[in-house]
């Protein structure tokens, strides 16, 4: 374990990165540990408050990352500093991607539907991270050759291929698979041929005319999201909670 601990993370000087993770994820469990109980209304734990304002974790978090990132830069990537900047930066980030969703919908939407949002981008982020630590390089140019390496238009061809692969995924209503296509490029190239989620940029714009098209990304998308939003669903109230159920329209 030393010796891969060495090879892997140490000398390639990816202890930082290592670092952040694993604050970013213990963070992201205790918050979330904290926060049931205190809905649950056990322990000693209760919300922060200044007079009548609620203080959410995302303020801290802000301010963290700053520190971390600004002791990041002037620290470089080796010593003690930057492995305690490394820290830092990832118990902010793991503070601030909890309220994801309070920041994307500037209203507090951590216990309902919407929150589900947060415990998606911290999963999201985490995955990304690892397969960093795992070798992968964006755009993959890990997999080019040290003669394709050494030619600039071959590394910047191979990118600016890899990277519309992943935009024509994006246009496609696939988010999840453009990001990762980043990191992995058949990830991409795999979203990039496949049908269109429906009322994405791409189908609105060529499936118009197409409706055979149109109805078997409509199709496709119908059998997908049956098939894997229950499992999805579950994991993310594992981890993250239970939304609560929504509140009946009142009558007026």
């Amino acid at each position: 374990m030393g010796h891969w601990l060495d090879r892997n993370i140490i000398e390639p000087g990816k202890l930082p990165l290592l670092l952040a993770l694993a604050s970013f994820v213990l963070t992201f469990v205790v918050t979330r540990v904290i926060t049931r109980l205190i809905r649950a209304g056990k322990g000693p734990f209760g919300n922060v408050t200044a007079g009548a304002v609620h203080i959410h974790h995302v303020v801290p978090g802000v301010i963290l990352i700053v520190i971390g990132g600004f002791g990041a830069v002037a620290g470089g990537r080796h010593g003690f500093g930057s492995a305690v900047s490394a820290v830092i930066f990832g118990i902010g980030a793991g503070l601030v991607l909890d309220e994801f969703a309070l920041v994307l919908h500037l209203d507090d939407v951590y216990w309902t539907e919407a929150g589900r949002k947060s415990v998606e981008m911290v999963v999201l982020t985490a995955a990304l991270v690892g397969l960093l630590l795992a070798g992968f390089t964006p755009f993959g140019v890990n997999d080019l050759s040290e003669d394709e390496l050494q030619n600039r238009a071959g590394v910047a061809g191979s990118v600016g291929v890899n990277f519309l692969f992943s935009l024509i995924a994006l246009s496609k209503g696939k988010a999840r698979i453009a990001v990762f296509g980043v990191i992995i490029p058949a990830v991409a190239l795999v979203g990039s041929l496949r049908l269109a989620r429906p009322g994405s940029p791409w189908a609105k714009r060529l499936y118009r005319r197409r409706p055979r098209a149109r109805a078997r990304a409509i199709l496709r998308a119908y059998h997908h999201d049956r098939r894997w939003s229950g499992p999805r669903r579950a994991f993310q109230d594992w981890i993250g909670g239970k939304p609560d159920p929504p509140r009946p329209l009142e009558r007026g």
